[in-house]
C-alpha cells in the first residue's frame, strides 16, 4: 500500500518533530507499506527530499516562505501545497492519503478528491473542543474535511463525540489513539540526575494557572519533592510569571524550569520521576502520558480528551476533572506519599502499554481503517495537475 501523509504543521524531523506522525509512519514502514510524509518548507536548508531513519521519504514542500509560519498566514499557502502535491502524484500517485491536523486535512482532500483516492484525517483536536487557537476558519474547514474524507481517525472518545455531535456520520468515525515508541520509552535505562528524594515530572503543554498553583501547594506540603517543568524558555514572560506564583507559594527553590528538551532526553528525565503530570490547558493529548507510562512512571492527569482514554483511575494512574485544582493537589500530595500505590501504578501502566499502546499495534488497527475507507493498491486513475486554489 502506498500512503501519502500529510503533515504540514509539525516535521517529521528535528527538534519539533510530531512524534504520532514519525511513530505511525514508521511502524506502516515496518509492515512493509510504503509511506510518503509531505510537509511544508519551513527551514530554506531543508533537502527537497529525504529518507528517514525508519524508512518513510520526507518531502518539503515549497508553500510560501521558507520559515516558521502560525497558522494564520501558514493558511493562505495551502493552495500551494495541494498544487504541489497534484503535480508531485501525477507521476505515481498514492494508494490513500492520511491527514493530519486540520490545515493538512484541508490539502488531503483538495489532492484526494482531484486523484479519487481515499482520504482518511486525524484532527487530534478540535476547534470546537473549547481550546480554539487559530484562524476564524478553521471550524468551517474541519467541517469541510470532515465531510470530504472518507474515514475519520478520532484520536479519544470525547473526540468521536464531538465528531458526531457536529454531524459526521458515526459510521466513518473510529476511534485509534496515539502509540509511543516501546524501543525509546522503557524501564529500564539512564535517569536524568537529580537532587531531591521526590521528583514530578510535567512535560509538553502547560498545566493552566490554577492547577501549576496547585502543584506548588501539593510540593510544598511534601519535604524533599521537586517539580521540574520543560518547555518554557528562561527570558520568557510566561517563565518569569511562573516563577513569581512559585515564589508567592513558597516553593521556588523546588521548581526546576529545564527548557527545551531534546527527544532522546526525554526518557531518561521520565524515568527520574516519581510522578509525570499531564493536566494540559489546551489540547489534551495522550503523547507524553503514554511515554511515561511505558516507562513505568504513574500518571496524573485530567480526565480530558485522549488522557482520559489512555490513564485508568486508580490502575494504571489518577484522573481528576481538568477545573478541578484542589483535587489535582490532593492527588499529587497522594501519589508522592505512597510508595505501594505508586509501584502498583508502574506495573499496570507497563501492562496496558504492551498490550495496546505499541506502534506496531496501533498500525494494524489504521491500517483497518484504511481498508474499510477503500485504500486498495490497484488504482490507476488519470490525474490533472491543474492547480486546485
Amino acid at each position: 500500500m502506498k500512503i501519502a501523509m500529510v503533515s504540514a504543521h509539525a516535521s517529521p524531523l528535528g527538534q519539533d518533530l510530531d512524534p504520532h506522525v514519525t511513530g505511525l509512519a514508521a511502524a506502516l514502514c515496518r509492515h512493509g507499506h510504503d509511506v510518503t510524509v509531505y510537509h511544508r518548507r519551513d527551514d530554506p536548508d531543508l533537502p527537497d527530499r529525504v529518507r528517514a531513519a525508519h524508512g518513510y521519504d520526507v518531502v518539503h514542500v515549497p508553500a510560501g516562505p521558507p520559515t516558521r509560519l502560525d497558522d494564520d498566514h501558514a493558511l493562505p499557502h495551502m493552495g500551494d501545497f495541494a498544487s504541489f502535491l497534484l503535480r508531485e502524484w501525477a507521476g505515481s500517485q498514492p494508494d490513500g492519503v492520511h491527514g493530519h491536523r486540520w490545515m493538512s486535512g484541508l490539502v488531503s482532500v483538495l489532492g484526494g478528491r482531484r486523484v479519487r483516492v481515499p482520504v482518511v484525517q486525524t484532527f487530534h483536536s478540535l476547534a470546537g473542543s473549547g481550546n480554539h487557537r487559530g484562524p476564524v476558519e478553521r471550524g468551517k474547514i474541519e467541517a469541510l474535511v470532515a465531510k470530504e474524507a472518507a474515514h475519520v481517525l478520532a484520536t479519544s472518545s470525547s473526540e468521536a463525540f464531538a465528531l458526531t455531535a457536529a454531524g459526521v456520520d458515526r459510521r466513518k468515525i473510529s476511534v485509534v489513539t496515539s502509540g509511543v515508541d516501546l524501543d525509546a520509552f522503557t524501564p529500564d535505562g539512564p535517569l536524568a540526575h537529580r537532587d531531591q528524594k521526590y521528583r514530578v515530572v510535567v512535560a509538553g503543554s502547560l498545566p493552566s494557572h490554577e492547577n501549576i498553583d496547585a502543584m506548588f501547594t501539593a510540593l510544598s506540603r511534601v519535604d524533599g519533592a521537586e517539580l521540574v517543568i520543560t518547555g518554557l524558555p528562561g527570558d520568557s514572560p510566561a517563565t518569569a510569571e511562573l516563577r513569581a506564583r512559585a515564589e508567592k507559594i513558597g516553593v521556588a527553590p523546588r521548581v526546576v524550569l529545564v527548557g527545551s528538551v531534546a527527544h532522546e532526553a526525554v526518557p531518561a528525565l521520565l524515568r527520574s520521576a516519581d510522578a509525570v503530570v499531564c493536566a494540559p490547558a489546551h489540547e489534551p493529548s495522550g503523547a507524553v502520558a503514554l511515554e511515561a507510562m511505558a516507562c513505568g512512571v504513574p500518571v496524573l492527569a485530567t480526565a480530558a480528551g485522549e488522557l482520559a482514554d489512555v490513564v485508568v483511575d486508580g490502575v494504571t494512574g489518577l484522573l481528576v476533572t481538568p477545573d478541578d485544582s484542589d483535587g489535582l493537589a490532593r492527588a499529587l500530595h497522594r501519589l508522592l506519599l505512597d510508595d505501594t500505590l505508586r509501584q502498583e501504578f508502574s506495573m499496570a501502566s507497563l501492562d496496558r502499554i504492551d498490550a495496546r499502546y505499541s506502534w506496531n499495534q496501533v498500525a494494524r488497527e489504521v491500517l483497518r481503517v484504511y481498508e474499510r475507507a477503500g485504500v486498495s493498491s490497484a488504482k490507476t486513475t488519470e490525474l490533472s495537475v491543474d492547480p486546485v486554489l
